[in-house]
């Protein structure tokens, strides 16, 4: 029998970023996904000890999460399956562009049975510049990963720890750039110690597996497209992809799931024509209620970029 250890996936991003000579603290002009992981780990002073047990890095991909891809998710989380089973693996820590991170947290939410803590996390600084972000956060999904009890999927940054749901990127380069919005953060890392505001993340067992398994089939990946609903909005775009062969629509709609009148008639008539259409709401807070009248299905408690993920998963076969 071996000893426990945590496993760090590393897929690129900010955190593994380096920036140009004379490039200051706050600068924003880098290369993302340069470092391996490796090379990322030897950086952080301490985060094999803070691990408290043993420490292995492996290198899925090497990206600009604005890169991400569906091949990317598909290795990502059969990797993460694999180390889940491992009774030696106490937690899977994930490090990731920003840019896209909520979306990967909810795609493994849905496909992984994580009865252990699946922790992804980020960084707004490369590696590179004077004062960068990613090593403390790095330290921090270490301490999540080790908690005793820990489980789900969850994005850890600035030193707050996030549910899959509920996180989104809002502000574009601050520091603490990540919220849950009117739900709250799950908790906090606090000088390496775990503070939980709610319970950890529940996964539905038998809807991951199903999904899981969806994935290790599927050849194709169906098309799932985003469309906005705003002023002036017309049907042209949903005919055109009706055209090209889309699979699935989300409609990013107006406050609780209002459609522009010209645009949900475009929608209604892809739907009539066995294209799967989504609403969700462009709103950052509070969810979508659907009503009885309401034509098109609603995505509750879901941005438009995870309701894309699940109704994406629904049509894998």
């Amino acid at each position: 029998m071996g000893a426990e250890k945590i496993v760090v996936l590393g897929t690129g991003g900010t955190i593994a970023g380096t920036a140009g000579a004379g490039v200051g603290a706050g600068g924003l002009d880098y290369r993302a996904a340069q470092w391996g992981i490796a090379q990322l780990l030897a950086a952080v002073p301490g985060v094999r000890e803070a691990a408290g047990c043993a420490l292995e890095a492996e290198q899925i991909a090497q990206l600009d999460s604005k890169d991400m891809d569906v091949d990317t998710w598909r290795r990502l989380a059969l990797r993460c399956a694999e180390l889940l089973a491992d009774p030696l693996v106490r937690g899977v820590v994930i490090t990731h562009g920003t840019d896209t991170i909520e979306e990967t947290a909810w795609f493994l939410h849905q496909v992984l049975a994580a009865h252990k803590p699946v922790v992804l996390t980020c960084a707004m600084r490369p590696a590179t510049a004077p004062f960068p972000d990613g090593p403390q956060n790095l330290l921090d999904a270490v301490a999540v990963a080790r908690t005793p009890g820990a489980q789900g999927v969850v994005v850890v940054a600035a030193g707050v720890i996030h549910a899959a749901q509920w996180v989104q990127k809002v502000h574009p380069y601050r520091l603490d750039a990540f919220s849950s919005a009117d739900v709250g953060p799950l908790g906090w890392v606090e000088e390496g110690v775990v503070r939980l505001a709610h319970n950890w993340p529940q996964t539905q067992v038998h809807q991951a597996q199903e999904a899981i398994e969806k994935v290790v089939r599927g050849g194709t990946w169906p098309r799932v497209e985003l469309v906005f609903s705003h002023a002036g909005a017309s049907g042209a775009i949903v005919e055109a992809l009706v055209q090209d062969g889309v699979h699935g629509l989300v409609v990013a709609a107006t406050g609780n799931g209002t459609v522009h009148a010209a645009l949900e008639a475009a929608l209604l008539r892809a739907q009539a024509a066995g294209v799967r259409v989504l609403r969700a709401t462009r709103c950052n807070e509070g969810q979508l209620l659907p009503r009885p009248s309401d034509a098109l299905p609603a995505a509750t408690g879901l941005s438009p970029v995870k309701a894309r993920i699940t109704l994406l998963l629904d049509l894998l076969q």
